[in-house]
C-alpha cells in the first residue's frame, strides 16, 4: 500500500552558483523557487497498478524518487508498506565495477533479502534476464538494454510488496518488452503494488487499474485509465493547436473534447445496412458512422475522421478523409458539412468506442470528440484478437501407404 499526503518538492533556482554563498553570507535571497511537486496526495491499494503519465517535466519521476525514498519531499508525508524494489533512471543502483551477478547480489541484499536467498534466486534472475555470459562482466560493458533486462530482473524475483518503475521499458527489445508485460500481470496477480511511469500510453491502458496524469506538478486527472490518457492527449492537441484571432488558445470544453474551433461536430451516428441508429450489429455486417458538422470560421482543407477503441481503450482502427484520398471543398462560417464513413465492420465479438474528429490539414484539431459512442459487434465465431477476418479454408491428408 502507498499513502501520499500532500506532497510538494520545491527546488531553490540560481543564477550563479555564487549566488548559494552570497544568500548565506547578505542573508538576501538570491535565487528563485521551482515547484516540481504541488500538494500532491494519492493512495494506492495493495495489489493496485497505478500508472503516472504527462509530459517531460510534469514531476512524474521526482514522485518515484520520494516514493522510492530516494528524495525528500519539501512538505508532505509518505507511507509505504512492505518491501519497495525500485527502477529508476539508467544507471541508477549497480556498481559499474562490479559484475552483473555481484551487483544482483548486493541489490538484493540491500533490499531486505538474505545472501542464501539471493543465491537460490540467482537461476531465475539469469534466465529472465537473457543476457549470457555478460552476468560475470561488469556492468560497465553492458548496453542500456542489457542493464535494463538485468536490473529489472532483479527487481522482481526479490519478492517486492511494492515495485516502483520509471519508464525502464523504454529501452528494452520488444521480445523483453513482452515478457515485462506478463511478468507484471503475474505481479498483479499476487497482489503486489506497482506504481509506474511510461509513456506507452497503449500499455497504460492495457495494464494499469487507475491512472493519474501530472502536469506542472499537479494532478491534472485521476481515474480510468483510458479516461485519463484521453484527458492527456486533449493537452497535447490543445498544445499545438493554432492560436486565436485573439491571441490566446481555444481550451477543450470537456475532459473528452478539444480543438481550435474553426468547426463543431453538431452529431455522430453509427448506421446500420439500412440506414438505421445501431448498437448492435453482426461481425462483418456493412456499416456506416455519419460526422455532421458546423463550420465557425473559414476553412481551405478540412478533415474528417474516426477511430474506434476496443474495450481497454487501445486504438483498434483509425482513417480520415484526407488518408483516404478525398479532399473536402473549403468551407465557410454557417456552412454545414455530413461525412459518411462506410466501411464492413470486421471486428471480433467485443465492445467498441467511436472517437470522432474535424481537423486542419496538418493534423491539428478543429472539434475532437473521445469516445463519443459505443456498439457492440456480435460474432458467431469465437476469434481470437479485435479483427474477425474472412477465412477460406483448404485442407489436403495424404495418407501413408500401409500394409494390411
Amino acid at each position: 500500500m502507498i499513502s501520499i499526503q500532500n506532497i510538494s518538492k520545491v527546488y531553490a533556482m540560481y543564477k550563479r552558483p555564487s549566488d548559494r554563498l552570497l544568500e548565506v553570507a547578505t542573508g538576501k535571497l538570491r535565487h528563485t523557487s521551482f515547484h516540481a511537486l504541488d500538494n500532491i496526495s494519492l493512495h494506492v491499494e495493495p495489489g493496485q497498478m497505478l500508472a503516472l503519465i504527462g509530459p517531460n517535466g510534469s514531476g512524474k519521476s521526482t514522485l518515484l524518487q520520494i516514493v522510492a525514498g530516494i528524495v525528500e519531499p519539501s512538505r508532505g508525508t509518505v507511507r509505504v508498506d512492505g518491501r519497495v524494489a525500485a527502477l529508476l533512471e539508467l544507471g541508477a543502483g549497480f556498481n559499474p565495477e562490479f559484475s552483473g551477478r555481484e551487483n544482483v547480489l548486493l541489490n538484493g541484499e540491500i533490499m531486505g533479502r538474505t545472501h542464501e536467498e539471493m543465491i537460490e534466486a540467482l537461476p531465475r534472475i539469469e534466465a529472465f534476464a537473457g543476457i549470457g555470459e555478460f552476468i560475470d562482466r561488469p556492468v560497465k560493458e553492458y548496453s542500456s538494454g542489457m542493464y535494463v533486462r538485468l536490473a529489472f530482473s532483479t527487481a522482481i524475483h526479490v519478492e517486492p510488496d511494492v515495485l516502483i518503475v520509471d519508464e525502464a521499458l523504454a529501452v528494452g527489445d520488444a521480445i523483453f518488452s513482452r515478457r515485462c508485460v506478463e511478468k507484471f500481470e503475474e505481479l498483479k496477480a499476487r497482489g503486489v503494488t506497482i506504481l509506474f511511469v511510461s509513456h506507452d500510453l497503449g500499455l497504460v491502458k492495457r495494464l494499469a487499474d487507475r491512472a493519474v496524469f501530472l502536469h506542472q506538478g499537479r494532478v491534472m486527472a485521476e481515474g480510468r485509465p483510458s479516461d485519463v490518457v484521453n484527458r492527456y492527449v486533449g493537452l497535447v492537441l490543445e498544445h499545438h493547436a493554432p492560436r486565436a484571432e485573439d491571441g490566446r488558445e481555444r481550451q477543450g470544453e470537456s475532459t473528452f473534447r478539444h480543438g481550435d474551433g474553426v468547426s463543431r461536430i453538431v452529431s455522430v451516428d453509427f448506421l446500420d445496412a439500412d440506414g438505421r441508429t445501431a448498437t448492435t450489429v453482426p461481425s462483418g455486417a456493412a456499416v456506416t458512422v455519419r460526422i455532421r458538422a458546423r463550420f465557425e470560421r473559414p476553412c481551405e482543407l478540412p478533415v474528417a475522421g474516426i477511430l474506434i477503441r476496443n474495450r481497454l481503450g487501445l486504438d483498434v482502427f483509425g482513417t480520415n478523409t484526407r488518408v483516404e484520398g478525398r479532399e473536402l471543398e473549403p468551407a465557410g462560417p454557417g456552412d454545414e458539412l455530413t461525412v459518411d464513413f462506410q466501411f464492413d465492420c470486421l471486428l471480433a465479438g467485443h465492445e467498441y468506442t467511436l472517437t470522432a474528429a474535424m481537423q486542419n490539414w496538418d493534423g491539428t484539431s478543429q472539434d475532437w470528440l473521445d469516445d463519443v459512442l459505443s456498439f457492440r459487434v456480435a460474432d458467431r465465431r469465437q476469434v481470437a484478437g479485435v479483427a474477425s477476418l474472412p477465412v477460406t479454408l483448404e485442407a489436403r491428408l495424404e495418407r501413408s501407404a500401409r500394409k494390411d
